[in-house]
């Protein structure tokens, strides 16, 4: 007969940094779009075009904790398609140019438009993850502890 055992692991709420004081959302998401460190303002937040850095040069916040992921890639498909969809709509019910030109003019827009928007919305979301304390940017979280983790399963047999 098989024994399984169940050892909780340590976990981690959100309840654990109620006493902390809040910070502001807005400004972090719009130090983050301008690239800026979303604690003080002055450091960079990107060594590269995506590249997160490790932490602020001014204030030495450490950003290692961040987990953006694709919600900046996703917000920016989001953001374009809602600009040139209509744009491109309107001229083809209105002027009805062949395809070979919308083509050679909605791909270049879409595409530049994509690649200049895709770091400022990745800074705003770093910035949103830094103001809610989200991974690891919490002050008060403890050592080794999974976000969301309820339990560990050990199976011995």
């Amino acid at each position: 007969m098989d024994s399984r055992t169940t050892t909780p692991a340590a976990t981690w709420t959100q309840g654990t940094s109620a006493s902390l004081p809040k910070r502001d959302v807005w400004q972090a998401m719009a130090r983050g779009w301008r690239g800026r460190c979303p604690n003080c303002g002055e450091g960079k937040i990107f060594r590269a075009y995506l590249k997160v850095a490790d932490n602020c040069s001014a204030c030495g916040q450490d950003f290692t904790g961040h987990r953006a992921d694709d919600l900046p890639a996703y917000l920016v498909i989001v953001l374009v398609g809602h600009i040139v969809v209509p744009i491109a709509l309107w001229i083809e019910t209105n002027y009805a140019p062949s395809m070979l030109l919308q083509l050679a003019v909605y791909l270049p827009i879409t595409l530049i438009s994509s690649l200049l928007l895709l770091q400022p919305v990745k800074g705003a979301v770093v910035g949103l993850q830094w103001a809610f304390r989200m991974h690891g940017f919490d002050e008060n979280r403890p050592a080794g502890a999974e976000e969301g983790t309820i339990a560990q399963l050990t199976v011995v047999k």
